[in-house]
């Protein structure tokens, strides 16, 4: 009877490990997933920048052409009235009202800017890519300036929040920090979006504050959200745990997030109320 209640116990602690070794399994895989995603969208950025960065040029070149030819324009304009055929002028006239040129003068230049400006957005999309994936950066650890990746975060994220809360940043002053940009980015993305997701259906407001304290920075994310329940609260950094409805979630966001907090020699800490909203506090030696 003890050995077959040995043996019951070690089959028992099989099983337990055998489904421990099958969730860190799919977590791999979901990880190296989430990787590949993130090598695609990089390699995406990069190829967009190259046609952005001369469509960008000749944008400036044709503004500066544009404003040669109004330049003449103008003389031309000023010309005819002394030109001495009454039907050339009459014809000039004409033509002049028919393509409306005093509106097209006007609403060039506007669409001018208003294309630049499209372009503008386009390039800092990209660019916050970029520096999110740290495309051009190694994977190796490396001294960076959390903030900038942040924000790069945050810019990424914006479609979703932007429908469902007001973000504050209350950003302290940071020393740079040793660590994997790109795996810290995405821990702030992760909080980021799990903000806006505990929103209501009122808009909500989330806050992103950074700081320093003696050898350790930290940053948190605080939101207005509806909360999480004490008998949640222990399992929110499990693998593939979600409160979220079937297939809105993997349950792998925080899980993901403390492992790479915890390879860093961080800790991850939160402070919840129902109805409240919660706040995520990620600690990392600098």
């Amino acid at each position: 009877e003890a050995a077959e209640a040995a043996l019951l116990s070690r089959n028992t602690e099989l099983n337990e490990l055998n489904a421990k070794l099958s969730m860190a399994q799919e977590h791999l895989a979901q990880s190296e997933k989430l990787a590949s995603i993130g090598q695609l969208a990089a390699g995406v950025a990069h190829e967009i920048n190259n046609p952005i960065g001369y469509i960008f040029s000749n944008f400036g070149t044709l503004e500066k052409y544009l404003a040669d030819l109004f330049q003449m324009l103008d003389a031309y304009e000023k010309a005819e009235s002394s030109h001495g055929n009454a039907q050339t002028r009459l014809a000039l006239e004409t033509l002049r009202n028919d393509i409306e040129l005093g509106f097209l003068k006007e609403d060039i230049p506007t669409l001018m800017r208003e294309s630049k400006e499209g372009l503008v957005r386009v390039r800092t999309i990209v660019q916050n890519l970029k520096d999110f994936s740290h495309v051009d950066a190694s994977l190796d650890w490396q001294f960076t300036n959390l903030i900038q990746g942040i924000d790069a975060t945050l810019n990424m994220v914006n479609n979703e929040v932007r429908y469902k809360a007001d973000l504050v940043k209350d950003y302290g002053d940071l020393p740079d920090v040793q660590c994997m940009p790109s795996q810290i980015n995405q821990v702030a993305m992760n909080l980021v979006v799990n903000a806006a997701h505990a929103m209501g259906p009122e808009r909500g407001k989330i806050t992103v504050r950074t700081g320093a304290q003696g050898d350790k920075v930290w940053f948190e994310v605080t939101d207005t959200g509806s909360g999480i329940p004490k008998d949640v609260l222990p399992r929110i950094f499990d693998p593939f745990y979600t409160t979220k409805p079937v297939g809105k979630g993997t349950g792998l966001g925080l899980s993901l997030s403390y492992g790479i907090v915890q390879k860093h020699h961080g800790n991850i800490e939160v402070q919840t109320e129902i109805g409240k909203g919660s706040t995520f506090r990620v600690t990392l030696p600098i």
